[in-house]
């Protein structure tokens, strides 16, 4: 697994205090808001918070949120293309 993937995982289990999944309960590409994992328009805030703090990437409107946050590929794939961090 992708060493950001995985540290998404841990992050998002952290912040939004999942604290009966663990990193290998996370699918890549299940839905993430809606889906399994119970997360909601308020743990959508804490996330954004989140990528915004800690990796740069500011997330300001409506339908980018609904895109990245759709699943932790799409996560992944906007964090590693927006970051400061991963720029080269």
């Amino acid at each position: 697994m992708d060493k950001l993937t995985s540290e998404l995982k841990e992050r998002l289990i952290a912040v939004l205090n999942l604290t009966d999944i663990s990193p290998e309960d996370i699918d890549e590409d299940a839905q993430l808001v809606g889906g399994e994992l119970g997360i909601d328009s308020i743990d959508v805030l804490e996330m954004v918070v989140m990528v915004e703090k800690e990796y740069g990437v500011v997330i300001n409107n409506k339908e980018i949120g609904e895109r990245v946050f759709s699943t932790l590929k799409n996560l992944t794939r906007y964090v590693r293309e927006n970051s400061p961090r991963f720029s080269s």
